[in-house]
């Protein structure tokens, strides 16, 4: 059977079957995959009205939790239920259900927000359906992180993704002929959503921020969040345990662990 097309970036959100199978192993979803700045978190809370805030494909509770110990009440969104009982297992208010389908009973929101989910999101449709859940100068902030380990590390990595799994919706910023840098890739998960953010006309001119960090990790930390990324779920066990071998061996002959730099980028606009 040939390999399914290669999605484009704003074309992620056809993939609902790979967006729901995070909660196949949620523990390790929560405990591996990275975190956000509070540079990040300050700067949407100083451009909305209140501290209401509706996350939007919440996950396990990790934008939640960093938006409620910042003082707001927030309530989640997330259509995996599994995924929704891990984040409800930390005191946060979780509804099931896909955003596009989610009845508010009638509340609104200071801000609604979305990390490393909207791509999951059809554009057009979830612009509109955020300007009807915010309050009037309402901030919707839709932000990712992209990633991008040392030069030749990185072509380690594609070597092992040509191999291994080429196939796969990761390989893309990998595999010679396809990659490109994180933040590209990023961008380009970004520029859907801006533009559809203006369509909708009811937002002010969205803007865009960038907030850099970094993260030490060692072999195994790292090799734990791979299986939590893209479609790594719905690999056959025997080609997943080949790709963690083939990444482990290159982080082994860096010496064992390597400083990721990362890059938070966000798309923000303000309800008219």
């Amino acid at each position: 059977m040939p390999p399914e097309p290669m999605l484009t970036e704003d074309q992620l959100h056809q993939r609902r079957d790979v967006a729901e199978s995070f909660g196949t192993d949620a523990a390790r979803y929560d405990r591996s995959r990275p975190s956000y700045p509070q540079a990040l978190v300050d700067r949407i809370l100083a451009g909305s009205p209140g501290r209401d805030v509706l996350d939007v494909g919440v996950g396990t509770g990790i934008v939640a939790r960093l938006f409620r110990n910042a003082g707001c009440r927030v309530v989640g969104i997330d259509a995996d239920p599994r995924m929704a009982e891990f984040a409800r297992r930390s005191g946060l208010d979780v509804a099931v259900s896909k955003f596009e389908d989610w009845d508010a009973g009638g509340r609104l929101f200071d801000a609604v927000v979305a990390g490393q989910t909207w791509h999951w999101i059809e554009p057009v449709a979830g612009a509109a359906r955020a300007a009807t859940l915010l309050r009037p100068a309402g901030r919707l902030a839709l932000f990712w992180n992209a990633d991008l380990p040392p030069a030749g590390l990185a072509a380690a990595f594609g070597e092992v993704y040509r191999r291994v799994a080429p196939d796969s919706l990761v390989a893309r910023r990998w595999v010679s002929g396809r990659s490109t840098t994180a933040l590209d890739g990023i961008s380009g998960l970004a520029r859907g959503p801006a533009e559809a953010v203006r369509e909708s006309g009811a937002f002010a001119a969205p803007e865009e921020w960038r907030f850099d960090w970094e993260r030490d990790y060692t072999r195994d930390e790292w090799l734990d969040q791979v299986p939590s990324t893209g479609d790594h779920s719905k690999l056959p066990r025997s080609q997943l345990d080949e790709l963690l071998a083939g990444i482990g061996a290159a982080i082994d002959a860096v010496g064992g662990h390597f400083l990721m730099p990362y890059t938070t980028v966000a798309v923000s606009a303000v309800r008219r």
